[in-house]
């Protein structure tokens, strides 16, 4: 019995959408509309100036300090009756708290992921854990690095949790029974240990009797898939980029172009390159899903179910929930997250390495796999840097000598493009892409 990988890669979702600016408490606020409805959304950037007494922390972790920064994240499938409400009481809690992320509400749920000091950020925690419809949800703590891992607070209603063309409201998230069966940590590492040590002793070609999908973001066409909502700049991506720096172990990169035309078991096609489920059985096929943090799983593992697939199966709560219970068993790399911090080792996601952590320890000694971008060297870190050409923006690795010869850029011909950034060392990141626009108007 062997086990076949893949990377499903998930896009985003154009919407539209009319913005009128209202004041809330002295603070700007957008009031966006969707379908005829009003609701609040604001953009914050407030002092910790209020103290709170000690909390307690349940099961997800301690800070050393208060004033240490941590990154959270967590998200829930639950019915929200009036999801603009919903908005503007979270508005008001988090009002006079030091809190950066993107939080989005709709009718089926949250989904958080923010960095503050402990204090702050646990706070809201607790008292999101007050409402008995998220008292028992998977709350995921890394450390921050250098204070934010995101410039400012976004919490507004979103249609989509989660980005996929076609959007989601129509799914049936609310029913867990229509949801792949979610399989803890050390599950999923002795199904993957057994296939694994299978793999190994047959030699064999892999079959489809086990299929391992990647469920991350993995598109190259779209200008705005992954860095519209984070510190980095809209990005030109390149697909399989978070494969890239991390995976589990004998997970084959895809060539596949975009999941906008290959939506991986909707299709008639037979091609297993361009669809891994083509022509598998969907009553005796086991399909193992894993993501980042599990939601990408729970919403497409769904959309699976309703086309007959019957043996679906998700890591709770992703790769970084896998990461701090079981190490880096049958993991290689790195993980790709989505803020500033952009790549963490497992070790990062252990409850012991929650002690301070320079930017040097933030690669996996185990980096072999990962290969430069232009050159096709083995790179010495395992991070992702933006093509200095503001019209490119690729996400791409690359060794140092390449970031020295193309300077900053992905190829040739992005080097001699009218406009270019300066080219960042060690662990810096572009700013928006505005302010290099702004600074090139200005000196014209």
């Amino acid at each position: 019995m062997a086990m076949a990988m893949y990377l499903c890669p998930v896009p985003s979702m154009s919407r539209s959408r009319s913005i009128v600016d209202v004041k809330l408490k002295n603070k700007p606020v957008s009031v966006f509309q969707f379908n005829q409805k009003q609701v609040c959304s604001a953009s914050l950037s407030l002092p910790n100036s209020k103290r709170f007494p000690i909390l307690n922390h349940h099961n997800y972790g301690e800070s050393d300090a208060e004033t240490e920064f941590v990154v959270v994240n967590f998200y829930r499938f639950a019915f929200i009756k009036d999801p603009a409400a919903e908005v503007a009481r979270h508005l008001s809690f988090l009002k006079d708290l030091d809190i950066h992320g993107r939080v989005y509400l709709n009718e089926q749920g949250i989904n958080a992921q923010y960095s503050g000091p402990s204090k702050d950020a646990l706070l809201y925690v607790e008292w999101l854990r007050e409402d008995d419809r998220f008292s028992d949800m998977l709350v995921q703590i890394s450390q921050a690095i250098n204070g934010h891992a995101f410039p400012k607070l976004k919490l507004r209603y979103k249609p989509s949790l989660v980005q996929l063309e076609g959007g989601i409201s129509h799914l049936p998230l609310l029913d867990p029974s229509i949801r792949a069966t979610p399989l803890a940590p050390s599950e999923w590492r002795k199904r993957l240990e057994a296939v694994n040590e299978i793999n190994e002793a047959s030699n064999e070609n892999i079959n489809t009797e086990h299929i391992l999908l990647d469920v991350r973001n993995g598109s190259s066409s779209s200008s705005k898939i992954l860095f519209a909502c984070i510190l980095l700049a809209e990005s030109a991506l390149n697909f399989g980029y978070e494969w890239d720096i991390g995976h589990f172990q004998g997970a084959r990169r895809p060539y596949v172009d975009c999941f906008r035309s290959t939506s991986f078991g909707l299709t008639e096609t037979e091609d297993i390159a361009s669809d891994p489920l083509a022509n598998v059985d969907k009553e005796k096929t086991d399909i193992l899903m894993y993501c980042t943090g599990g939601i990408r799983c729970d919403v497409y593992s769904t959309i699976l179910r309703q086309r007959g697939f019957q043996n679906l199966y998700t890591l709770k709560g992703g790769v970084s929930h896998y990461l701090k219970n079981e190490g880096p068993a049958e993991w290689v790399g790195n993980l790709f997250v989505f803020d500033s911090r952009l790549s963490l080792p497992p070790s990062a996601y252990k409850p012991k390495s929650m002690d301070k952590v320079s930017m040097g320890e933030l690669d996996s000694k185990n980096n072999s796999f990962a290969r430069c971008y232009i050159c096709g060297s083995q790179v010495s870190e395992l991070r992702h840097r933006n093509c200095a050409n503001l019209d490119c923006n690729l996400l791409f690795l690359c060794c140092k000598g390449c970031v020295k010869d193309f300077r900053g850029c992905c190829c040739v011909n992005c080097i001699t493009a009218p406009r270019l950034r300066p080219v960042l060392s060690e662990h810096q990141r572009y700013k928006k892409w505005h302010i290099y626009r702004d600074l090139e108007c200005k000196a014209s």
